[in-house]
Order: C-alpha cells, then sequence, then structure tokens
C-alpha cells in the first residue's frame, strides 16, 4: 500500500444537523464507525465503493430528548453476535441500541446530570461519566455499583485491559483509578480540567486537558511524559494501531499526529471546536467538529480524496475566520506583522504557523510538509493592538470582549459582551435579564467578568473565558469551584479479659460446618466426594464465644476506677449482670426485660475507654431474640446501628471496632437485625470498609463475617446493587487480609454472592475476581482455603 507517512484528506461526510461529539469504531459492518451529535441522533457510517471512497449512512439511532454527547461500542457477544452501540446525553441517560433497530433496546437511568463519556469492557460492562461528578458501573441494564470520589464533573472514563481497573478524569483536574469499586490511587499533574483517556496497555495511559497538556502515565502513578504542542483545550485521544502513535484534537481548530513522542503532523479544520475523534482499523483517523461535518484522513494513496476535493477542503479552510481572543495565535499586533514576503522562506516543521498583513487584513498560514508549501487557513479577524481591530463583533458592535457561557453543556451558548469601560454590575445584570436567568447568579457573573479581565484596558480575554464547558476559569451557572491495631492483648496483665482473644465463632454444636472449627470441621481428604458445603452460605454467621465471669470481672473493675459522674450504681451492675447470665445461655428460661435492655442501651454509651466489655454483652445480647427485636426494631434500630458505626472510625479503640463489628454481625442472627442492617446496608458498608486498612486479624474477621452475612441476606435476591457492592467489599478486604480465616470468609461470600446469578458472575468476572483469588488454590492450611476458592473459581467458570 502507497503512504506519504503523511495524513490527507479523504472524505468529509455530511449528515449531522449539529456538532459532532462523539465517534466510535464499530465491530461491524468491516470498517464502519459511529458518530453521535447534539441534533439528538447516532448514526452509523459503511464505507461505499463509489469513486469518492466515501463513506454511506446505514443507520440512523434516535432514543435521546436532548444532546447526544458520548458513544462506545459494547463487543459481540452470544446474544448480539454485531455487538451494541451505547450512547449518552443531556438527559442524563444512556441509550443502548442494537445495528438493526432505530430506537434503543433499554434506557439506562441514574445519572442526575448530562452523560459525557462511556466505555465499555469485558463481559458486557459498561463504565459511564457524568457531569453529577460520578461514574457508574453498569452490566445489562442493571447499575452494579457508583463510583463516588471526584469534586467536579467526570468527563473522561475508560476500562483498562486488566480485569477490575477502571480510570475516570474529571473537571477537578485529577484522574482516579478504581479497582474493583474502589479508588486506589489519584494522579495529579494537570492545571485544568481532564477532559480524555486512551489505554496504551496493562500498565500505561494517555490524559488530556484543557491545560493543553497530554499526559502520559503508569498505573502505578508516575507521569512519565508530557507532550506540548495544542494552544488551547484538548478535548480527545485515540491510540493508533500500533499501539504507541496517538492523535489529539482540541478547541484550537486541530487535528495532531504523534510519533515517536513528537508531535509529526498538525491538520487545521475550518470549524472552531474539534471534539472528537477515532481511529479505524485501517489506520485512518476519523474527526467530529462543530460545524457538524465527519472528516477522515489517511495516509493511503488509494484513498485520498480526489484533487478537486482536496482544492475545496483548502478552500473551505482559507475562508475561515480566526479570532485571536481564542487563544490559537498568541498575541497578535497587526502593525508589527510582515507582509506576504514571508511566505517564501520555507517552514520549519509540519503545522508551523505563520501570520501577515495583507493591506488592513490579516491572514495566517500553515506548512505544510507534504506540499512543500504554505497554506492559507484563515483570516484573523481583531488582534491585541490599540486599534479597531483589536475589537471583537457582537450583534453590530464592537467589544473588548465577548464571553462565551453555556448553561449547560450541549444547550445554546449564549454572549456575554463587555468593554473594559462598562460596569461589570449592571452588565451581568442585563445579561441575566436578557437571558431570563435567576438574579441569584449576579454576584457569581459579575466577579467572573472582574477576574478575566483583571490588568486588561483592551484587548483578549484569557483562552479559559471562552470554552463553553466546566473547568477552571469558566463560569457555570449554579456551580461550585472547584494505625496499628492493637496486638493479641490490647489490654495490661496476665490472665485479664481480652475481647476477642478466640476469633473463631461458633455455631450449633454437632453440626458439620467448616465456620464452628475444632473437630466439627472435616477436610476434604476425609470426604470420599468433594462436595461444596461451603456456599451459598446463607444462615447468619455469629460470633458465640464468652466467658461471662471474666467479662463482669472486667467491667466490675473499670467501674471502680470510672469518674465519679461516669458510675454504675449497684442496682444498674446486677441488672447487667443478670443480663449477662441469660444472654450467654439461649437456652435459659428467663427472658430478658426491657428494663435491663434499657441499662444496656444506656450504659453502652459509656467512655470510650472504658466501654468495651458492655459492647461484649451488647454483642452476645443482640442474639436473643427478645433483645433482637426490642434494639433493632423500626423505634429503635437506626439509632442502635447509628451507634455502632460511630464506634468503627479508623481513629477508633481496636477493642471497640472489633466488637461493635462482631455486635453488627450477630444482629444477623434474628429477623429484626436481618431486616435493619439490609435497610441499612449502603450506610454500614460505606463506613466498615475504612477499617480495611487496620492491621489487626481479628478486625479482618469480623469484616469478613459481616460481608459474608449480607451475601446470605441478599442471595436469592435481585439486588444487583447490593450485590456489586458485595462483590467490591469483599474484594476490597482480601487486599489486605491478615488472617485464612477472614480470606476463608471472604471467599464464601464471594461464592454465596454469585452462586445462582448469572448476572453477578458477569459482574465478578469483570471486576477481576478470578484473577486475584486464584492465588489461594494453592493454600492446603487450612485446607478449606483452597478448596472452597477452587469451588468459586469452578462457579465463575
Amino acid at each position: 500500500m502507497a503512504s506519504h507517512n503523511t495524513y490527507r484528506l479523504s472524505c468529509s461526510i455530511p449528515g449531522h444537523e449539529m456538532d459532532v461529539r462523539g465517534l466510535a469504531a464499530a465491530f461491524f459492518p468491516e470498517g464502519a464507525f459511529v458518530s453521535v451529535s447534539r441534533d439528538r441522533t447516532g448514526r452509523v457510517w459503511v464505507p461505499n465503493s463509489s469513486p469518492n471512497r466515501g463513506f454511506t449512512e446505514m443507520h440512523c439511532m434516535n432514543g435521546h430528548t436532548n444532546f447526544v454527547s458520548c458513544v462506545c461500542i459494547i463487543a459481540p457477544n452470544d446474544t448480539y453476535p454485531r455487538g451494541l452501540v451505547a450512547t449518552g446525553g443531556n438527559d442524563n441517560n444512556i441509550c443502548v441500541f442494537s445495528l438493526d433497530r432505530p430506537d434503543p433496546l433499554f434506557i439506562l437511568k441514574g445519572h442526575k446530570n448530562t452523560v459525557c463519556s462511556l466505555s465499555s469492557g469485558k463481559f458486557g460492562t459498561l463504565l459511564s461519566g457524568s457531569w453529577d461528578t460520578t461514574a457508574k458501573v453498569w452490566l445489562s441494564d442493571k447499575c452494579m455499583m457508583t463510583l463516588q470520589g471526584h469534586t467536579a464533573a467526570v468527563w473522561a472514563v475508560v476500562i483498562l485491559p486488566e480485569q477490575g481497573l477502571m480510570l475516570s478524569g474529571s473537571a477537578d483536574k485529577s484522574i482516579k483509578l478504581w479497582k474493583a469499586g474502589r479508588c486506589e490511587r489519584t494522579f495529579t499533574g494537570h492545571e485544568d480540567c481532564v477532559r480524555g483517556l486512551a489505554v496504551i496497555n496493562d500498565t500505561e495511559f494517555f490524559s488530556c486537558s484543557n491545560d493543553a497538556s497530554i499526559r502520559r502515565w503508569l498505573v502505578s502513578g508516575e507521569c512519565t511524559q508530557v507532550y506540548n504542542g495544542h494552544t488551547n483545550y484538548i478535548y480527545s485521544l485515540a491510540l493508533c494501531p500500533n499501539g504507541q502513535d496517538f492523535i489529539s484534537t482540541g478547541e484550537d481548530r486541530t487535528l495532531r499526529i504523534w510519533k515517536g513522542g513528537e508531535c509529526a503532523q498538525t491538520i487545521r479544520l475550518p470549524a472552531q471546536s474539534v471534539w472528537c475523534c477515532c481511529v479505524l482499523p485501517n489506520g485512518d483517523i476519523v474527526v467530529g467538529a462543530s460545524d457538524g461535518i465527519i472528516r477522515v484522513f489517511t495516509e493511503a494513496d488509494e484513498r485520498v480524496a480526489s484533487a478537486e476535493d482536496l482544492q475545496a477542503f483548502e478552500e473551505e479552510l482559507s475562508k475561515a475566520t480566526i479570532d485571536p481572543k481564542t487563544g490559537d495565535l498568541g498575541d497578535i499586533k497587526v502593525e508589527d506583522l510582515p507582509g506576504r514576503e514571508h511566505l517564501d522562506e520555507p517552514g520549519t516543521r509540519d503545522g508551523q504557523t505563520r501570520l501577515i498583513k495583507e493591506g488592513q487584513k490579516v491572514e495566517a498560514y500553515q506548512w505544510s510538509v507534504s506540499e512543500g508549501r504554505w497554506m492559507k487557513i484563515g483570516d484573523v479577524v481583531g488582534g491585541s493592538s490599540q486599534a479597531s481591530s483589536s475589537k471583537t463583533t457582537y450583534e453590530g458592535k464592537e467589544y473588548d470582549f465577548v464571553f462565551t457561557i453555556d448553561m449547560n453543556e450541549g444547550g445554546p451558548s449564549m454572549k456575554l459582551p463587555y468593554n473594559v469601560t462598562d460596569d461589570p454590575w449592571l452588565v451581568a445584570h442585563n445579561f441575566l435579564q436578557k437571558n431570563d436567568l435567576s438574579p441569584m447568579f449576579l454576584d457569581q457573573v459579575a466577579n467572573f467578568i472582574i477576574e478575566n479581565t483583571k490588568g486588561h484596558t483592551l484587548g483578549p480575554a484569557p483562552p479559559s473565558a471562552a470554552d463553553p464547558f466546566t473547568g477552571s476559569g469558566r463560569y457555570i451557572p449554579g456551580s461550585s469551584d472547584g494505625r496499628t491495631g492493637f496486638g493479641a492483648d490490647p489490654f495490661t496483665g496476665s490472665g485479664r479479659y481480652i475481647p476477642g482473644s478466640d476469633p473463631t465463632p461458633t455455631g450449633p454444636t454437632g453440626v458439620a460446618d467448616p465456620f464452628t472449627g475444632g473437630s466439627a470441621y472435616s477436610s476434604a481428604a476425609s470426604r470420599p466426594t468433594p462436595t461444596n458445603i461451603y456456599f451459598p452460605k446463607t444462615d447468619a454467621v455469629t460470633f458465640e464465644q464468652a466467658n461471662a465471669t471474666q467479662i463482669f470481672a472486667k467491667l466490675k473493675e473499670l467501674n471502680g476506677g470510672a469518674p465519679e459522674d461516669k458510675k454504675l450504681p449497684e442496682d444498674i451492675m446486677a441488672k447487667l449482670e443478670k443480663l449477662l447470665m441469660n444472654v450467654c445461655d439461649l437456652k435459659s428460661s428467663e427472658t430478658p426485660t426491657q428494663e435491663e435492655i434499657g441499662v444496656l442501651w444506656k450504659t453502652s454509651h459509656w467512655p470510650e475507654d472504658i466501654v468495651f466489655p458492655v459492647l461484649d454483652i451488647l454483642r452476645l445480647a443482640v442474639r436473643h431474640p427478645v433483645v433482637n427485636a426490642s434494639l433493632c426494631g423500626e423505634t429503635e434500630g437506626v439509632q442502635f446501628c447509628n451507634h455502632l458505626l460511630s464506634l468503627l472510625g479508623p481513629q477508633g479503640r481496636p477493642a471497640n471496632q472489633m466488637l461493635a463489628l462482631r455486635t453488627l454481625c450477630n444482629c444477623f442472627s434474628g429477623p429484626s437485625g436481618r431486616s435493619l442492617l439490609m435497610t441499612q446496608r449502603e450506610a454500614v458498608m460505606s463506613r466498615v470498609t475504612e477499617l480495611k486498612g487496620v492491621c489487626n486479624k481479628n478486625i479482618h474477621i469480623a469484616l469478613a463475617t459481616l460481608v459474608l452475612n449480607y451475601a446470605g441476606g441478599l442471595h436469592g435476591q435481585a439486588d444487583l446493587e447490593g450485590k456489586a457492592q458485595c462483590l467490591s467489599m469483599a474484594s476490597s478486604v482480601l487486599e489486605g487480609a491478615l488472617d485464612k480465616e477472614a480470606v476463608f470468609r471472604l471467599l464464601v461470600a464471594l461464592g454465596t454472592t454469585v452462586s445462582g446469578d448469572p448476572t453477578a458472575k458477569d459482574l465478578a468476572q469483570s471486576l477481576g475476581v478470578k484473577s486475584q483469588i486464584a492465588r489461594y488454590t494453592s493454600v492446603s492450611e487450612p485446607a478449606k482455603v483452597g478448596e472452597c476458592c477452587r469451588l468459586v473459581l469452578n462457579e465463575l467458570q
């Protein structure tokens, strides 16, 4: 195939009525791609065999009620062998289409603002980014999890090849790496909002930003290279088929091709905003811009446009008008510019720009290495001299500044004209009235004008003022700017009461259950056939072990040394002792009284440094049906749950953390407690995950048990978001699990979550669970860890 090693126009494709905002190469038909636009449509384009070597619209998709902002292709599967098309829009929705019908197969609802980025992964996983500051993980037509952590719009998302790894880029100037739904790392370095991401391989990726730079990163956190060349915001990136070279587009009217770490070619377009790009399998580049035209560029001679089309493109480019206030051409003083003779000297690099004065006009030219000549790219309107050329014309009048304000991305832009002699507050007031906007924005608009005209008497606005999208320096109405754990004995003295000194909970006597410990469990070696006795585990796993004598002795000791205003009187101590003895033996004929339960609840608010024996009584008491119903019921339940969560802060006392976790686990033993914790799942899971980094095996075992009990509560239910949270938390705790018992319980939780649920299995695979747990297959002591791990892996096949 002949090639000039430079890209030239292959074809221009009209069809959309407004800006083309997203592009994606399709799996089917061969060589096809999909475009989406502010005209609310998505379109599939296929190569045609006509002499002009262009593309034909094969399919038009409708389903959004507002502008369409982004698109991605979901890989083919058995159900949809041609793959699916996902589009995101300003109606806050994601529409999923097949290639044989114009209306969506289903619509994904959940985001609270514009969906501006989409990426697809293995097993049908879809990742979305939104102005609502979140990213969401979807599987089929369900939201599996919400990724929260950014403080501004999430402009870019991408799924990395390694299962479970996802990236998000935001207007808060940061990039976050997510693993199994949790933030593993935050990348900082960009000086303005991050607009695009592109995966290089398992360990590297590119990012682009409104700061006009492109960065290359390692997933481990290091920025290995910064690429400069663009003169304005960079909106999109795409990798070339060789896996190293890449392309970028932006607000400076250009498509840039990067080879060997350098900008090898710059192609200017006759449109201000070059929003999006993609690379086809044959290496051709597709770009979409604010003029609604899709353009294809190629290195292959046989696909280059005709001489007539190339000439027409060059003429269209030469007729473009360039406003220096966009920042594309730097500071211009017309009186200092050379004449046409400046073009007699050849350029030094492809894309080099020169300005010349032609009479009273300023013309911009760009050097083309492939053509060996200067090509006109437009007439410059306005400059920064004191002459009238420094003004910008708007509605027949000249202004020093004409700011572009977007109320919401994709909506109609509003122009805010301003002269430095004007009163910014009066201008802001008139702007709000003219556009029927709330007067509550008066301060914001006026301060925006003041901030972006500082130090100016006449001249161009800063580049950041002209971009209609969120990020540093832009006005968006209604927006804002953006331990060590304790050891085996945390208490002094030998033979003292140690909560959790025997972390293995016991189950019903005589039951051959791997959770009971001791001789109750028979390893696989002693059984004739390896059956799955581990999961699904739907009955609660609780912490039963207790030494009532030691617990009460410690309580008496601490009460004796407590401050006078905290000391418990003898009658209260007697009630606690009686309650303790009754709940230690659940077969006792005596039932705890409401007075005793009230005393227990009140004393559980003792000072944190002495409350742990009371928490141990509480841990045992919630197993009793009467106590469970009383403390976890509709009246007191939420208050009870919140009190336990208050003890779980990362800086809390390890003994209290462990006992509060065990109390939560034991709540699952009764219907009231189970119901309470299932309804409070979001709050509980979010809080307890903070303890995953505590170096304490007892806390890890309690955490694992809580995840397992949640998995059991969700088994057989259609709550996929809850199961996603279980998978994420199990994966998170596994990362730092210090004890094989904790590992075992987390494996059982994973098995219980995916057992009998194909969608949960797909999600677990997409989150990388298989690769994460594979290392436990070889664990032989205890044997139940390796055996359970192999059973989970079999379940995920």
